[in-house]
This record gives C-alpha cells, sequence and structure tokens, in this order.
C-alpha cells in the first residue's frame, strides 16, 4: 500500500501531470469520484470518465500550461493562484485561474476553479 501524500504534494503532483499532458497520472491524484466546479457554481465534472474527457479535450491544446504563481495551504485545502497559457479560437493567449483543492485521504476529492479574464498574445505576468 503506498504512503498516503500530504496535500501540498497531491496538488503539485496534479500540477505536474497536467503540465506533462499525462492523463493516468493527472486522474491518480484524483479520489474515483471527485467532483469538480465553477467557484459557487455549476458542476463541471463527477468521476475519472468525466474528468478524463474535459482533461483529454484540453491537452490537445499545444501551448497549454499552467504556471503556479502562489499557493496557500489551510487544513486538507490548498488554494492555487495560476496563469494558464492556452490557444484560444482567437489565437495565443492566457487567463488567470483560481483553483481551491480538498484532499481527502490523499486524493483529490473536490476541486472548485474561477476563471479570470482572457488576454490574447504572448504570457506576461497578471498586473497587480
Amino acid at each position: 500500500m503506498a504512503p498516503v501524500l500530504p496535500p501540498l504534494a497531491v496538488v503539485q503532483a496534479q500540477l505536474d501531470a497536467y503540465n506533462a499532458k499525462d492523463i493516468d497520472a493527472l486522474l491518480a491524484t484524483y479520489a474515483p469520484d471527485a467532483e469538480q466546479y465553477v467557484l459557487h457554481g455549476e458542476r463541471l465534472a463527477q468521476g475519472h470518465a468525466q474528468m478524463r474527457e474535459r482533461f483529454l479535450a484540453r491537452f490537445a491544446e499545444p501551448d497549454l500550461h499552467a504556471r503556479l504563481l502562489s499557493r496557500t495551504l489551510v487544513g486538507a485545502m490548498v488554494v492555487d493562484y495560476e496563469l494558464i497559457t492556452r490557444n484560444f479560437p482567437e489565437g495565443l493567449g492566457t487567463v488567470e485561474m483560481l483553483c481551491v483543492y480538498e484532499v481527502v485521504g490523499g486524493r483529490i476529492q473536490r476541486a472548485s476553479f474561477a476563471t479570470g479574464a482572457k488576454r490574447l498574445g504572448p504570457p506576461a505576468l497578471p498586473a497587480g
């Protein structure tokens, strides 16, 4: 039986797998029945099958990359502030994201995301 990773290690493994576009490693950081939400809003996905579909669609973007700008830990909750490079229909750009992860038993059980404004052009640190 593998040791249970602490919340910071789980979320870092998730970010590393996302940037490597490694769907199996990414899903391994989530509980099988994990849920993803828009922060304070609708459910985006529940379970590995729905999450796999969402992530694989995103992984098709050649320039996809999440840059961690800050990370905060409060108990089992990890909050990341990230700058995501994306390939939008209009061209290369970025969005700021606030990602809130609840880690239970060494896996992400719940994740909520708030997405900032889309900015077209090469990645740059957000103002402010």
